[in-house]
């Protein structure tokens, strides 16, 4: 089997004097959909914070491609081709969608710029649509397909997905989903970092679950939800 693309080993990381990661244990393997579930705080979005060098590790490894990321500023993580999406989408409002791919290339793949924008509009052609339209005059899920498209320029050995779905109505959620999974068939490995369990588990090889900044779960999703116990404990379903 090949060497795992992002390897997390005992990760602590927090803000100020609070601890918020407690010991972190997560591997993705190339061309891998893991889906890194639990409920609203339970620390997901600090852990891809400190994946992405914004929040500092403070024990621990993070092994990317390779490489240790630990102490890495987030620029260089960027260039290795770790890419996040983050919750809430973040999209440039008073940009227009094709100032907002542009500056997905910014850091990375820059020379490629022209063939990224080809393949992005071939996945999401609503984009290519709307290319002159101010990105916040845009609608949720739009919002969400420039955010994932904007990352994509950027040429991605890994994706991490915060909270796509967030805000989504159940049929754009359901379109949503159908687009990661013909981004992974590319053999782009994924994190997707989500509260939707059902839809999450559906799509990944493997699966996380995450509560009070630990992991309390790792393996395939129907193992996952075959446990009465963890069902209930940490999914809610």
């Amino acid at each position: 089997m090949s060497a795992p693309l992002l390897e997390v080993a005992g990760l602590r990381s927090g803000y100020g004097a609070v601890e918020i990661l407690r010991g972190v244990d997560l591997v993705v393997n190339p061309g891998e959909i893991v889906a890194l579930l639990g409920s609203n705080g339970a620390g997901k979005s600090t852990f891809n914070n400190t994946l992405c060098g914004i929040v500092p590790t403070r024990a621990g490894s993070i092994r990317f491609d390779g490489q240790s990321l630990a102490g890495t500023h987030y620029r260089a993580i960027v260039q290795a081709g770790l890419i996040q999406v983050p919750e809430g989408r973040r999209v440039f409002p008073n940009l227009s969608v094709l100032e907002n791919l542009e500056l997905g290339s910014f850091a990375r793949a820059r020379e490629r710029r022209a063939q990224n924008l080809e393949r992005v509009f071939g996945i999401f052609p609503r984009l290519k649509e709307r290319l002159t339209q101010l990105a916040g005059t845009m609608s949720g899920g739009e919002q969400q397909m420039l955010a994932i498209g904007r990352g994509l320029m950027a040429e991605p050995h890994l994706l991490i997905l915060d909270e796509p779905s967030l805000g989504l109505s159940p049929l754009l959620v359901e379109e949503l989903f159908s687009l990661i999974s013909q981004l992974h068939q590319q053999g782009l490995a994924i994190l997707l970092v989500e509260q939707n369990v059902g839809q999450s588990l559906e799509i990944a090889q493997r699966a996380y679950v995450m509560e009070n900044g630990a992991i309390e779960f790792s393996g395939l999703p129907g193992e996952l939800l075959a446990s009465d116990r963890l069902r209930r404990a940490y999914l809610g379903i």
